[in-house]
């Protein structure tokens, strides 16, 4: 399949940030009392200690207990981390000009529902991930409906109204027209292999977001879907 020459740079960018995540397990920067806006610094300064990261293509996403059902346009409080809690963190810094978009669920204590939800949104990435490799026609619309009935198999709700975007080179790759064509949204019915306008094929993120409204947790994975 023809992608473009630089896409290499898109998929390094996406293992600088794993590692950014794995260092922030290495260093405990996870401790019960922190709050969000707390953590996300610490974030930020481990990212500009690690990468000289100081852009973002998007806000970063850290969300405690409740707070885990929002979906990213939401600017909820400011919470503190429990002892026996979930959280999730999203992050779309920028290496060289290139877009990384990844998103993990974390679970300090043994609350044996938060960590299955934890393993559900990881499980169901990579299901949904072998679906669009197995459909070389797959639209974005089905992909959405196949990701709401893996929440509803694993006795979730999906927590938001897209299960994906568009990636690449900064500025935030999209679609000339219709918006909703840059997401992977129900009323998006075109194929995701579709070409850009230069022949190329594009690049997109998946991303898992299960809630129970009644327990108010959710779990989120998310990261490069195409490749």
């Amino acid at each position: 399949m023809k992608y473009a020459n630089n896409r290499g740079s898109l998929i390094e960018a996406e293992l600088k940030a794993k590692n950014l995540f794995n260092t922030i397990l290495k260093r405990k920067l996870i401790q019960p009392g922190i709050s969000e806006s707390d953590l996300s610094l610490l974030i930020h300064k481990l990212a500009f200690e690690m990468y000289g990261i100081k852009e973002y293509w998007h806000k970063r996403i850290v969300r405690f207990g409740s707070n885990t059902l929002l979906p990213y346009n939401e600017n909820p409080e400011n919470l503190r981390l429990k002892l026996d809690d979930i959280l999730f963190l999203d992050f779309g810094p920028i290496f060289n000009n290139w877009e990384a978009d990844l998103g993990r669920t974390f679970v300090l204590g043994t609350d044996p529902i938060k960590l299955k939800l934890s393993r559900d949104v990881e499980k169901s990435w990579k299901m949904a991930k072998s679906y669009f490799d197995s459909n070389l026609t797959l639209t974005a619309s089905s992909l959405y409906h196949y990701v709401v009935n893996l929440a509803k198999k694993k006795s979730w709700e999906f927590g938001n109204e897209h299960c994906g975007h568009l990636i690449g080179h900064f500025p935030h790759a999209k679609i000339s027209g219709e918006k909703i064509k840059s997401y992977i949204h129900p009323d998006n019915h075109t194929q995701l292999r579709e070409k850009d306008e230069n022949g190329f094929y594009r690049d997109w993120i998946l991303e898992i977001h299960f809630v129970n409204y009644k327990l108010k947790i959710g779990g989120f994975y998310e990261q490069l879907l195409t490749i």
